[in-house]
């Protein structure tokens, strides 16, 4: 068994994995990092870069049913699903060099490509090799989690580890679960010709400002999509046509559900997208004196293990949720310990999209959590799409733009709806986190016709009472005579 004795030792080659091993190793600290897997983790071979190469699939696709209203012939495309499947791996093969064992050498970290766990609380070890490294790094991701379905286990469900490599395009998809994934995933099959049944035990998209999740799903019904929200599955099993659900009845009194009690729900495929848990299985926390529970290593706000000041967790390892999470976790890392600049991992308001059409972007709070928590200071201001010339242009111009401002023009969060939501998102994000109020938004000067418009004006529109007041008025009517 070789040894080695590192400045840092990272467990897990996704995102946040390695971002820091990347960011360590030129900044001349020596690397170890352990990947069982693929390199790349979840996000490169099972999550963000495949589903959204299945949904650019899928919209075009759409493209060509939704023509006519620009005056071209819509017809309904012959999808070839192998086809789709070479385009999703294509894509992954042309990302992955980034993310792979030959460039991470290449920076002078040393991979080793086996599973590790610890032996003590300085020690992690594999196969082959024994590590007492200054600093360790759990960085080890999530999975889908089945829910306690009777039956579930049993009926071959899917998850987004295993979707996009079935052999044939779904008849009926069943999606357990209306929350992104879920949403994003059945969109996408819809779009290619699955009939496709979204159950949520709750309401769909349930952490988005309801407004905007109702666009989203209006969307998807309008494509044929069901969505039946606060159902509950009883059991699971299989029978000559596939998978079947039973579904009792609603989950929740007075929760509007679609299902009666006592339907049954029979499709030729399940995707289970109902949760995640981190994967700290075989890691052995307990033999380092980690502490950790269902859900994440328990840490400080700068990541650090209360039980084990030599072990940080990044991305889901600490709860993170997002690709872009695990990057910024990575970045807090890199300054707390290498830097000594102190660095909280919820100093920033995270970003989150749902990849749906139309796209759903969030920041900060939403308005019902802006109300609840700062009452009658917050301004919401908002703005149609419908209003924005590029979106008439382009056929689009479903949802709008939300504000949630609070005291002295603070931003207190961000909702926009709507095509490209994911790229609008992007200057709010970067006001609040460089504390900018909101006249920063207004300040631009931005090309027209552009979606991005929309933000500026939705930022405006908190001026405007001010702008026009009969105060304003009066000033205006004094200086006209200064010449």
């Amino acid at each position: 068994m070789k040894e080695h004795k590192p400045d840092l030792c990272i467990i897990g080659a996704g995102s946040a994995g390695l971002s820091l091993a990347a960011g360590a190793a030129q900044l001349g600290l020596s690397v170890v990092l352990f990947e069982a897997g693929e390199m790349g983790g979840d996000c490169l071979n099972y999550g963000c870069v495949p589903s959204k190469a299945l949904i650019a699939a899928a919209r075009q696709a759409q493209a060509m049913r939704d023509a006519a209203k620009f005056g071209i012939g819509a017809h309904d495309p012959r999808v070839d699903w192998d086809g789709v499947k070479a385009h999703i791996h294509s894509v992954i093969a042309a990302i992955a060099p980034n993310d792979s064992q030959t460039r991470f050498e290449s920076l002078g970290v040393t991979v080793i490509r086996e599973r590790a766990r610890f032996a003590d609380a300085r020690t992690i070890v594999s196969q082959s090799a024994r590590v007492r490294a200054k600093r360790m790094v759990i960085a080890t991701g999530s999975r889908a989690v089945l829910p306690p379905v009777p039956g579930l286990g049993s009926v071959g469900a899917l998850t987004n580890e295993t979707i996009f490599e079935i052999s044939e395009l779904p008849r009926h998809l069943i999606v357990l679960g209306g929350g992104a994934i879920g949403v994003e995933l059945g969109q996408a099959f819809a779009r290619l010709g699955s009939h496709v049944t979204i159950v949520e035990a709750l309401n769909a998209l349930g952490n988005a400002d309801r407004e905007a999740a109702e666009i989203v799903l209006a969307r998807l019904r309008t494509e044929g999509v069901e969505v039946l929200e606060g159902v509950r599955v009883g059991n699971a099993a299989r029978n000559a046509d596939g998978i079947a659900l039973t579904l009792p009845g609603p989950s929740a009194p007075d929760s509007g559900a679609a299902g009666a009690p006592g339907r049954s729900l029979t499709g030729s495929h399940l995707l289970v997208a109902a949760g995640r848990a981190p994967n700290f299985e075989g890691l052995e926390l307990e033999s380092a004196g980690i502490a950790f529970d269902k859900r994440a290593l328990t840490t400080s706000p700068t990541l650090r293990s209360t039980s084990n000041p030599d072990v940080w967790a990044l991305g889901d390892a600490a709860g993170g949720g997002f690709t872009h999470t695990a990057g910024w976790h990575a970045s807090v890392f890199v300054r707390n310990v290498l830097f000594k600049a102190r660095t909280r991992a919820d100093a920033l308001a995270m970003p989150a999209v749902v990849y749906c059409d139309p796209e759903l972007a969030q920041i900060g709070l939403t308005e019902k959590q802006a109300r609840e928590r700062h009452g009658d200071s917050v301004k919401v201001t908002r703005v149609d799409f419908h209003d924005n010339d590029r979106a008439q242009a382009q056929r689009d111009a479903d949802g709008f733009c939300k504000l949630m401002i609070g005291k002295a023009g603070a931003i207190l969060g961000a909702t926009i709806v709507g095509a490209e939501a994911g790229d609008l998102i992007g200057p709010v994000a970067l006001a609040m986190s460089s504390k900018l109020g909101v006249r920063a938004l207004t300040g631009p000067v931005l090309p027209y016709p552009t979606r991005s418009e929309i933000w500026k004006r939705a930022a405006g529109a908190y001026f405007t009472p001010t702008l026009f007041s009969p105060a304003t008025r009066r000033l205006v009517s004094a200086l006209k005579r200064i010449r």
